[in-house]
């Protein structure tokens, strides 16, 4: 065997030494969820729901924070209709002293908080033209200092245990940016940012730090974003592409995968092929996928005038093409994850 061969076995076996050892690793620090307590924000519906019913068939202590008391009330009721543990408090993460109440509230129930879910977000859709700072405001506000506040409310308790888990839910919107999606973008690449740093700070307190960025996910989130422009066209290209399965997973499928690397720990977690190879490439290529991102735009709806700078939910924004035959799996998810 000549020395170029030998090598490359030599290579190869210390790759493989190192695949073990990090498999190794990650199966010594996997946990049981039987007994944690959890709290997910955004956690009344959506991926947050999902989530929680996936956590609370393992046993897990539930606390479920959002906005909407409404729909607060209908997943607290499913949940502990399946024999969950469940609390839920109204809580805007994006006010400090909202999420300093609703921690307090919670360690007051159950005295510490193992694994922090900071899955809270808006989506806004439309052109850049009728986007107004107060868009990048309330988007920052939301996936940036809202995961912030939690962050700083509930790690100095895990700090002093030795022990917590964070997810902090970013997107693929928050590793490449896309275009309609500008306010939402910045403050996912915030967010991964954020989560990004420290990870590196707090994993020398036992405090395991996972960023997650999905892809396309069949939440039924469109029925919640805020349209602008022009609002049925908008939507008609938001909600087919979030329901196309050959480009989508369900949220059944992504929120066992954001559960697997919560419970193992894990640095990071994209979701879906196609959300890998976007990341890949625009690692490699950045000038490609800038020209792919520039050719995409050009088939979006163009501003509207006036009547575009309104903002309009999705379900306000209907027309024959939403929802139609190409929507039917993201209308699915909305009426079975509290998105109606």
């Amino acid at each position: 065997m000549n020395s170029q061969a030998m090598f490359l076995l030599g290579v190869m076996g210390g790759a493989a030494a190192v695949v073990a050892g990090s498999q190794a690793i990650r199966r010594r620090h996997a946990i049981d969820f039987a007994g944690r307590v959890v709290v997910i924000t955004g956690g009344s519906r959506g991926l947050g729901l999902v989530l929680a019913r996936q956590l609370a068939a393992e046993g897990a202590r539930l606390c479920l924070l959002a906005r909407a008391e409404a729909e607060l009330a209908r997943a607290r009721d499913e949940l502990l209709d399946s024999g969950a543990e469940v609390m839920t408090l109204r809580c805007d993460v994006r006010r400090r002293a909202d999420v300093r109440a609703a921690v307090d509230r919670i360690l007051e129930r159950w005295s510490r908080v193992d694994v922090l879910i900071n899955n809270a977000g808006v989506i806004q859709v439309g052109p850049l033209e009728h986007m107004t700072p107060e868009d990048f405001e309330n988007s920052m506000a939301t996936h940036f200092w809202g995961p912030l506040h939690m962050m700083y409310e509930i790690v100095p308790e895990m700090r002093r245990r030795g022990f917590g888990r964070i997810v902090n839910i970013s997107s693929i919107g928050g590793r490449v940016a896309v275009p309609h999606l500008a306010p939402y973008c910045a403050g996912k690449f915030a967010l991964a940012g954020l989560s990004d740093a420290v990870r590196a700070e707090l994993n020398q307190y036992g405090v395991r730090v996972t960023t997650v960025a999905p892809g396309l996910m069949r939440t039924g989130s469109p029925m919640n974003a805020d349209m602008k422009g022009q609002h049925e066209a908008e939507y008609a290209w938001f909600a087919i592409s979030s329901s196309l399965p050959g480009l989508s997973i369900s949220a059944d499928a992504a929120a066992r995968q954001i559960v697997e690397a919560c419970r193992h720990g894990d640095p990071e977690l994209t979701i879906t092929l196609q959300a890998r190879l976007a990341v890949m490439l625009t690692h490699v290529a950045p000038g490609v996928v800038g020209r792919m991102m520039m050719i995409a735009n050009r088939f979006l709806p163009g501003p509207a005038g006036v009547a575009g700078d309104r903002h309009r939910k999705g379900r306000e924004s209907e027309s024959k093409w939403a929802p139609s035959a190409a929507t039917i799996l993201t209308n699915r998810a909305a009426a079975a994850n509290n998105e109606w």
